[in-house]
């Protein structure tokens, strides 16, 4: 599943579409009125956490990528119908494959709480640490991937945070000392765009830590590995350099 940072690339990629008026449309998604399509300009191309956002004069469309989704600009996928095609009168085309699509009414500001996605420029710490303390109980693990907190922090981010800050994921939020929690937020906006530079220049997997490793680089001992918490998502971890607080 693409993080927040991917999303980004891609909003940044797709940027000369802006302003281009839809030709042709069509895809497989049952949910995108397909017919409305032609003649609408993009008004602006936006993400969201894990939402690449378009924006149309009479609605906005919004692509969650799931597990396996994936894009091409001005290109096909080979042997793969898209479940979104767009084709622009300028010229060039963008196509998203097996992902989900969806439509939204009205102003994209009423729709989302842009302070909550950590790559956005009106993120507040503040706000989420108001929300983590709210959740006492909640795992390490399943708060980090809480959207409503930390909106765009993925899987990956989840396991390099929790090691760098030697944090065990089955911890219990309420247990965390507040530096601890502090620390917490600072770092998964902190990792979320160093991700993003690392990414762009091709070396992401050369920066992990913990996710999908063996052997701890600090304690030169075996990882654990398990699908924790209520995600039951795959997390990495040391047994000795990180504290479980409960």
């Amino acid at each position: 599943m693409p993080e927040g940072p991917s999303l980004v690339i891609l909003k940044e990629l797709a940027r000369p579409f802006e302003g281009r008026i839809i030709a042709e449309a069509h895809g497989n998604s049952t949910t995108v009125p397909y017919d409305d399509l032609p003649g609408q300009p993009i008004l602006s191309l936006r993400t969201w956490g894990k939402h690449f956002l378009i924006e149309l004069p009479l609605f906005s469309l919004r692509v969650h990528f799931l597990m396996f989704g994936s894009y091409r600009i001005d290109e096909r996928k080979d042997n793969s119908p898209p479940r979104l095609s767009l084709a622009f009168e300028e010229g060039g085309e963008l196509n998203f494959y097996t992902c989900s699509i969806k439509t939204i009414d009205g102003d994209l500001n009423d729709a989302y709480e842009w302070q909550a996605d950590v790559m956005a420029d009106e993120w507040k710490p503040a706000v989420a640490l108001k929300k983590l303390r709210a959740m006492p109980e909640t795992l390490a693990c399943d708060a980090l991937l809480d959207q409503t907190v930390f909106s765009g922090v993925g899987n990956i981010i989840k396991n390099e945070v929790l090691f760098r800050l030697k944090i065990h994921p089955l911890s219990k939020i309420g247990a965390l000392p507040a530096t601890k929690l502090r620390e917490l937020v600072k770092q998964a906006r902190q990792y979320s765009f160093e991700f993003l530079e690392w990414k762009k220049a091709y070396v992401l997997k050369q920066h992990w830590l913990a996710h999908t490793k063996r052997i701890c680089p600090r304690c030169n001992i075996a990882f654990h590995k398990g699908h924790l918490g209520k995600t039951k998502r795959r997390s990495f971890w040391c047994e000795k350099c990180q504290k479980r607080y409960e």
